[in-house]
């Protein structure tokens, strides 16, 4: 049995094989908010698309239970993990309902079809932007709908890279109370950036500040 639900044992994250932090060892239990902090380019996003393997780890591992995680197919990595990273994404004719849906596909055969179970799920998380070009709308709401399609994706553990940039002061306080939520009710596992500490002291259980090449601090916010 692991000693933790989500660990990262002596992980190493950088570019191109050269390490930009190092020596990072975090445990995660199940259904805890984790919230990364520092200044603007301390590595926070790198840590995050390391750990959902949007980048190549330098060295050491990540476990999700008891497995490695860069051992899971990209599949079964799919229906366990959601990922709202800041990059933004490139869509072509795609409605709100269109982006959320593609949080169902890790549950779908080859052709990736919709059962109507996935239709009526993507349909409860949509709210009111279903219908509307992707492109045509605000960044915070291109915001809520990428997380309505990682809570559509039904995941363990939800990774998020400032997921309350471009929100006003009363969706940034939504948002957060949805995650928190996500985690008190339905045990989901959570860790994101914030660039808000104020936010960070007051949603998470647990804090990991970046500083310089380690982990200068981890654990409660007090």
């Amino acid at each position: 049995m692991a000693d933790y639900y989500f660990q990262m044992k002596d992980l190493s994250v950088g570019y191109n094989g050269n390490s930009l932090i190092r020596d990072i060892n975090i445990g995660i239990n199940k259904g805890e908010i984790v919230t990364l902090i520092g200044p603007n380019g301390s590595g926070k996003s790198t840590i995050l698309k390391s750990i959902t393997r949007q980048l190549k780890v330098v060295g050491g591992n990540v476990f999700f239970d008891d497995t490695s995680l860069l051992k899971l197919p990209y599949k079964e990595l799919a229906s366990k993990m959601a990922v709202v990273l800041t990059d933004r994404i490139k869509t072509e004719l795609m409605t709100c309902h269109d982006i959320v849906a593609t949080g169902r596909y890790p549950y779908t055969g080859r052709l990736g079809i919709l059962t109507q179970e996935d239709e009526c799920l993507v349909e409860e998380v949509m709210q009111e932007l279903g219908n509307r070009d992707f492109n045509a709308i605000s960044d915070g709401q291109k915001q809520r709908v990428l997380l309505a399609r990682a809570i559509c994706q039904d995941p363990d553990v939800i990774v998020l890279d400032e997921p309350t940039s471009f929100l006003d002061v009363k969706y940034k306080l939504e948002l957060l109370s949805i995650l928190e939520r996500m985690a008190r009710q339905k045990k989901i596992t959570v860790i994101m950036s914030l660039h808000e500490i104020d936010l960070a002291q007051k949603i998470a259980d647990k804090i990991i500040c970046v500083k310089g090449d380690t982990i200068s601090h981890f654990g409660r916010p007090e």
